[in-house]
């Protein structure tokens, strides 16, 4: 039963329980108890069974009548509502909220739930994503150089680049979302940068969305999904850049490290298992590369082969989730034609929506390389 009103101006007004029982908000347990016993008797549906409307206001009024005793009966839902009024008793978490509490702790432990409320409703609304990346050169711990001339006593350790991200989404209808977002990066000392505004709109059996960036020349790029059968799907998309030398056409992307955001065609290959094959024309990087990834709650497992232009590698990854202690170990290696490279690191969740992420790659010719994200 709604425990609100609206008067003549369209003003929400609570229930006053003791108004309704007709008793003092001093009131003892007895007074209640005799208060509810009597209107009991008054409001009963029983008592209107010759008259069909007399009965149903009845049952409306007896059942606010056992809503009002409920709460005021009870000692601990009656300091709740004493404090806060009928809107504290709808608050979800008062489970922890000790009976031995004061009014005013308990006033204090209703703005925390509140207020915690509201930040997890702006956070499933607006979806903020932030991404700081820290590119470390460690090479001379490893391998140093030595030089007479150079009277320097520790090795260099060089920070080589760092870039940074953030995206924000703002739904406009339950279809449609907007999503604004922005990167920085600098790397040996050139600096790059890019804004972008993507509208994004579900269909029946996938999403399309259309990109407009500005950065390294404006670029006009449309992107989807689609479900083509129980098990297979299949991820498109192509653009256009302007660029000082005319307007140059890509198809897909050059970076297949997220399969399942740049695949051309997906298919479920068991329960935790899916397959993808991508074909990529984006500028010179041209290739086509087959994934197998398996993810499921404690583990996530993904082996590419990539056979492309300038470059052919196979690589694997493993990543074993911690649960309990909310950390991920990942271990990776790439063995291709430009070299070798192999990559160990973890990912720890410091707070309920940041994590940090340190990972290290040793590789020939790369060298060593630490990354803090």
């Amino acid at each position: 039963m709604d425990d609100d009103y609206e008067d003549e101006t369209g003003s929400t007004i609570e229930e006053d329980y003791y108004t309704f029982l007709n008793v003092p908000r001093n009131a003892t347990t007895e007074q209640i108890n005799t208060a509810y016993r009597h209107l009991s008797r008054i409001y009963h549906p029983d008592k209107h069974v010759a008259d069909v409307r007399k009965k149903i206001e009845a049952e409306a009024l007896f059942n606010r009548l056992k809503t009002a005793y409920e709460v005021l009966s009870d000692p601990h839902k009656r300091a709740i509502y004493d404090s806060l009024g009928v809107k504290g008793l709808e608050t979800d978490g008062w489970e922890v909220t000790l009976r031995q509490k004061t009014p005013a702790e308990i006033r204090e432990e209703y703005e925390r739930l509140a207020k915690e409320r509201e930040e997890r409703a702006l956070q499933q609304k607006t979806n903020p994503r932030g991404n700081v990346t820290v590119m470390i050169n460690a090479t001379e711990i490893l391998c140093p150089y030595y030089d007479e001339f150079d009277e320097k006593i520790l090795p260099t350790v060089e920070v080589s680049g760092i870039s940074m991200s953030q995206s924000i989404d703002a739904p406009i209808t339950v279809r449609d979302t907007v999503t604004l977002s922005g990167s920085l990066s600098s790397q040996k000392g050139i600096g790059n940068g890019a804004f972008s505004v993507s509208g994004r709109r579900l269909l029946n059996k996938g999403w399309v969305a259309v990109d407009l960036t500005a950065g390294n020349g404006p670029s006009l790029g449309v992107k989807g999904s689609r479900t083509l059968s129980q098990k297979v799907f299949a991820n498109f998309g192509a653009g256009l850049n302007l660029r000082s030398n005319g307007i140059v056409p890509t198809f897909m992307s050059s970076d297949f490290f997220l399969p399942p955001k740049k695949t051309a065609l997906a298919c479920q290959l068991g329960k935790h298992t899916v397959g993808y094959l991508t074909y990529n024309l984006a500028g010179s990087a041209r290739s086509m590369s087959t994934t197998v990834e398996q993810n499921t709650d404690r583990h996530h497992f993904q082996v590419t082969l990539l056979l492309g232009i300038p470059h052919c590698y196979i690589s694997a990854a493993y990543t074993r989730k911690l649960l309990d202690q909310e950390l991920k170990l990942r271990v990776a290696t790439k063995v291709g034609t430009f070299g070798v490279l192999a990559e160990y690191g973890a990912e720890k969740k410091i707070s309920k929506y940041s994590s940090v992420v340190a990972t290290v790659s040793v590789g020939v010719p790369t060298g060593v390389t630490l990354k803090l994200k």
